[in-house]
C-alpha cells in the first residue's frame, strides 16, 4: 500500500485559485493510477479527477472540467490538482487516492489507498 498526505487546502474567495498537492510514500508511486475526490457536508464522496500512471491520460468530472487540472510528477512521487475559477459549490474536503487498477476510473471502490483529506472553503 502507498501512504498519501494532502496539502494546499484553505480558504479562498469565489473566482480564486488553489493548488492541492499529495505526497506519496511506500510502494512505487508510478505503479498507481491517481485520483482526487471530494466530499461536501451532508453529501457523498464524489470523483473530481484522475490521471494514468505515465500521465498519458487524464479524466475530469464534468463539474470541474475546464477549471481544474490534475498532474503528477513520478520522480517526486506527487500528484497535484490545480483549481481555478472556484465557486462556493467547490467547498469540500478533498482527498487524494491511489488505485492499483487500470485504466483510470472515476469509480471510488477501485481506489484502495486514501489520504486524510484537506479542507477547501470558497466564499461568495
Amino acid at each position: 500500500q502507498v501512504q498519501l498526505v494532502e496539502s494546499g487546502g484553505g480558504w479562498v474567495q469565489a473566482g480564486g485559485s488553489l493548488r492541492l498537492s499529495c505526497a506519496a510514500s511506500g510502494r512505487t508511486f508510478s505503479s498507481y493510477v491517481m485520483g482526487w475526490f471530494r466530499q461536501a457536508p451532508g453529501k457523498e464522496r464524489e470523483f473530481v479527477a484522475a490521471i494514468s500512471r505515465n500521465s498519458g491520460s487524464t479524466y475530469h468530472a464534468g463539474s470541474v472540467k475546464g477549471r481544474f487540472a490534475i498532474s503528477r510528477d513520478n520522480a517526486k512521487s506527487t500528484v497535484s490538482l490545480q483549481m481555478n475559477s472556484l465557486t462556493p459549490d467547490d467547498t469540500a474536503v478533498y482527498y487524494c487516492a491511489a488505485s492499483s487498477f487500470t485504466p483510470i476510473s472515476s469509480t471510488l471502490p477501485l481506489y484502495n489507498s486514501w489520504g486524510p483529506g484537506t479542507q477547501v472553503s470558497v466564499s461568495s
